[in-house]
């Protein structure tokens, strides 16, 4: 049933202007929505609901990615706009923060302004 639904993501903030400028200007998402509850996002055609909240929890682990052709061209970019990506212990990255996984998948982690670790990965 839910496989012919659209879906619809969430993350958490607990500064709805820093978040925007993050989401709007740094990624480069479209702003449809500034609600009381939640800034809405257009993601290729997909909701991002980034919940108003009074405090972030933020998960130890990725809660949002993209998929992307070329991992590192996106991680230059984002560098550029001032994103720092997260290097982990043990895990092998490049001088880029970029890790191959055993399967080839290329994969990097960022986060937002509230903890929230986003993931480019180039399948």
């Amino acid at each position: 049933m839910f496989d012919s639904m659209e879906l619809v993501a969430f993350v958490s903030t607990a500064d709805p202007a820093r978040a925007r400028e993050f989401y709007a200007v740094t990624l480069g998402l479209r702003l449809v929505e500034e609600g009381p509850f939640a800034l809405v996002f257009d993601v290729h055609g997909a909701m991002l609901r980034v919940a108003l909240v009074p405090v972030v929890l933020a998960a130890p682990y990725t809660v949002l990615g993209w998929a992307v052709p070329d991992v590192a061209a996106a991680v230059q970019h984002l560098t550029r706009q001032g994103v720092e990506f997260d290097t982990y212990e043990g895990m092998g990255q490049d001088q880029h923060a970029i890790w191959t996984s055993p399967g080839g998948a290329r994969v990097a982690w960022f986060r937002d302004p509230d903890g929230n670790i986003l993931s480019l990965t180039q399948f």
